[in-house]
């Protein structure tokens, strides 16, 4: 890729489409081929995915392939409940900015944690 960035500086902005479904299929094909040594090394063929990555359709369309492919039996949740929890945080975020209501520096990094 650096020597087509060579010959075109705005390579990466033109092709950016191509590269993150590169990426995202090789992110799916790792993930999978993990999946896959974790199933034949522990004989669980139930597998689950969850959470805000379960949306995404490579991901689905994968764990669907494996399915019918090596007989696992599959649990994705319904489309509509794979918000991710950064949309939460960021409701959240934005009624805190409304209400002038922001945590100080100097608290520490933790949950559950009273700031006096």
């Amino acid at each position: 890729m650096q020597k087509w960035v060579t010959e075109d500086p705005n390579f990466i902005e033109h092709h950016k489409e191509d590269i993150a479904a590169s990426l995202e299929w090789t992110i799916v094909d790792i993930l999978m081929k993990k999946l896959k040594l974790a199933v034949k090394q522990t004989g669980i063929k139930h597998v689950a995915v969850a959470g805000g990555v379960s949306a995404n359709n490579g991901l689905r369309n994968a764990f669907h392939d494996h399915a019918k492919r090596y007989g696992w039996t599959v649990y994705i949740p319904k489309f509509s409940y794979t918000t991710d929890n950064a949309a939460m945080i960021g409701c959240v975020a934005a009624y805190k900015l409304k209400d002038k209501d922001f945590c100080p520096v100097t608290a520490p990094a933790f949950s559950k944690v009273t700031i006096k």
